[in-house]
């Protein structure tokens, strides 16, 4: 997306014109993808350790390294488009979930616990959203996303 961030344009044609994800692309998108899970669970008020740029914690990101060949070349170019629908589901489940996470502070504040369906319900939020960006931005998988919080 930009320089620093998710690659995508690069995958996107290596793809497209070669039928092979680069390696090393595939890892900095992985690696990149999990800190940032990592991030979110932290400020989701998920797990109170500060997130590590190198340990694992409490995030486990398990994204299958797609084979050469395995992708389908002509679906990188309309994943995005495919996207829509979870998107504009997402936007509307993660306003939901910012406002659990905002009643979830102030249940730990005065019980000390975050209540199981608040947690469950952000954690399902935040899956959903990564199988998504798996799918349609760094194109690891020509699987679509299911429609549910659930693994």
């Amino acid at each position: 997306i930009s320089a620093g961030g998710l690659l995508v344009g690069g995958p996107l044609l290596m793809i497209l014109f070669r039928e092979k994800y680069p390696r090393w692309w595939f890892d900095w998108n992985r690696e990149l993808l999990a800190f940032t899970a990592r991030v979110t669970v932290y400020g989701a008020l998920l797990d109170d350790r500060y997130p590590s740029t190198d340990e694992r914690q409490s995030v486990r990101l398990e994204l299958d390294y797609p084979e050469p060949g395995t992708l389908n070349r002509w679906m990188t170019l309309v994943k995005w488009l495919l996207a829509i629908p979870h998107v504009v589901v997402l936007v509307f489940l993660g306003l939901v979930a910012y406002l659990a996470v905002i009643v979830a502070w102030f249940a730990i504040l005065f019980t000390g616990r975050y209540p199981r369906t608040l947690f469950d319900f952000v954690v399902g939020v935040h899956r959903w959203a990564l199988r998504v960006v798996a799918y349609a931005l760094i194109l690891t998988t020509d699987r679509y996303p299911p429609f549910r919080l659930a693994p």
